[in-house]
């Protein structure tokens, strides 16, 4: 059952495809440049103001970070805590951990939060779904994440798992929407079910552009997840609108994705955790830039810069990273490129990804190695590991993506909630 708790205010017109800008999508001027002119009341606002009928009088689960906050700033956790008429009653952390500070891929242990004394329950250790036992007492599981807009990101899947534990477990799942904050935009390969795995479970592309309150509908309208949805939605966001342009707070999901220009090149400079070069975890521009101790990065720069790539700058960086145990060459100085958007209306990371990883192994030589299997999760297919290998172009590469990404494009169509664009103040 899939259900929308909508004020009449909220209600989107039929929704568009998103393959590009829309013709009416206001200019917001070159690289990540934007600026609010619009008030979007995230998910949680919404539930409090328009929606309290879903939580009131019941004892509620919440699976939230430091990223789950009012418009205010104020947390989600103490929103709901001090809330009269609903009940507070137990903490879920995904990936990264309650306050968004734990390492990628690390296992978080239980705890209890500080401010209001409940427990809070990991979902990323030895367990990655609710368990019986952790949802006993509880009436509502709720799910309150600023997503990046990308299928790596394992909140997604932390949201499928629970909705299915939800759904055993007999109680209604309730997801507080919030912004893609990397807009509507869809790029780069689906996923092939065969090579399905945390980092994506159904098959979507890299960047899927929708929110989680839309791909928690779509996991139940096409795959097969079994629960009580409600979706309070985000209130005035558009599918053209970048996150610096909701008016709403930038706060770091985990800890190297530090801005909205991190979460910008994500999708593409992610791939390269499968290779032997840094993606910048442990530094300020994580993500941001990539590179190795014995990569040329003045001709790495060169070479992508040939490429014509759109909306983006190549320049030659070095860069340490400071946690030896965050990711590659910590405490080493690394040679490397820093990607730049220089118009974010037509810059596709996912293909400049695959412009990087091309050049970046030509240039590697005998010091180039796949994570095999970490890629062909990450890529959704083996596809991608062998066509590069095989000496395809990016040309040939994206272009195997389009027919899969037009059927991804009609088959999301109808769990969409937002508008692709709305007419804007000068």
């Amino acid at each position: 059952m899939i259900a929308l708790a909508l004020t009449g205010a909220c209600a989107p017109p039929t929704p568009e495809s998103d393959r590009g800008p829309a013709p009416d999508a206001r200019e917001t001027g070159a690289g990540m440049t934007g600026r609010a002119s619009v008030v979007v009341r995230p998910g949680i606002d919404v539930l409090v103001s328009d929606s309290f009928h879903l939580v009131e009088g019941r004892r509620v689960g919440l699976i939230t970070n430091r990223s789950g906050v009012g418009s205010d700033g104020r947390s989600s956790i103490d929103i709901l805590y001090e809330l009269p008429g609903v009940e507070l009653t137990a903490l879920f952390a995904p990936e990264h951990g309650i306050r968004g500070d734990i390492g990628e891929g690390r296992d978080i242990d239980d705890a209890v939060d500080e401010r209001t004394g409940l427990p809070v329950f990991s979902l990323y250790g030895a367990a990655r779904a609710p368990t019986p036992d952790m949802l006993a007492g509880v009436d509502a599981l709720l799910l309150d994440l600023q997503d990046v807009g990308a299928r790596y990101y394992t909140w997604a899947s932390t949201m499928a798992v629970s909705m299915r534990a939800a759904g055993e477990a007999g109680i209604p799942f309730i997801v507080l929407d919030r912004p893609n904050p990397i807009s509507g935009l869809v790029q780069g390969p689906v996923l092939n079910p065969s090579f399905s795995s945390f980092v994506g479970l159904f098959p979507v592309p890299v960047r899927h552009g929708m929110t989680l309150g839309e791909l928690a509908r779509l996991y139940v309208g096409e795959f097969g997840v079994r629960v009580d949805l409600r979706v309070v939605p985000a209130a005035g966001w558009t599918r053209a609108l970048w996150f610096d342009e909701t008016g709403l707070p930038w706060i770091a999901p985990s800890r190297n994705m530090p801005d909205l220009e991190s979460a910008a090149h994500y999708p593409g400079t992610c791939l390269f955790e499968a290779t032997p070069l840094s993606v910048g975890r442990g530094t300020a521009a994580a993500f941001r830039q990539i590179g190795a101790p014995w990569m040329d990065g003045a001709e790495l720069a060169s070479r992508l810069a040939a490429h014509g790539l759109r909306g983006v700058r190549f320049e030659p960086v070095s860069f340490v990273p400071a946690d030896p145990s965050d990711g590659k060459y910590g405490g080493e100085s690394v040679s490397g490129i820093r990607l730049t958007v220089t118009d974010r209306r037509t810059y596709d990371p996912v293909r400049t990804g695959v412009a990087a990883l091309i050049e970046a192994r030509r240039l590697a030589g005998d010091r180039w190695e796949w994570n095999d299997a970490h890629i062909d999760r990450l890529a959704g297919s083996d596809r991608l590991r062998l066509a590069i290998d095989g000496g395809a172009t990016v040309a040939e590469v994206a272009g195997a993506w389009q027919a899969p990404l037009a059927a991804f494009d009609a088959r999301r169509e109808p769990y969409l909630l937002y508008p692709t664009s709305v007419p804007y103040p000068d």
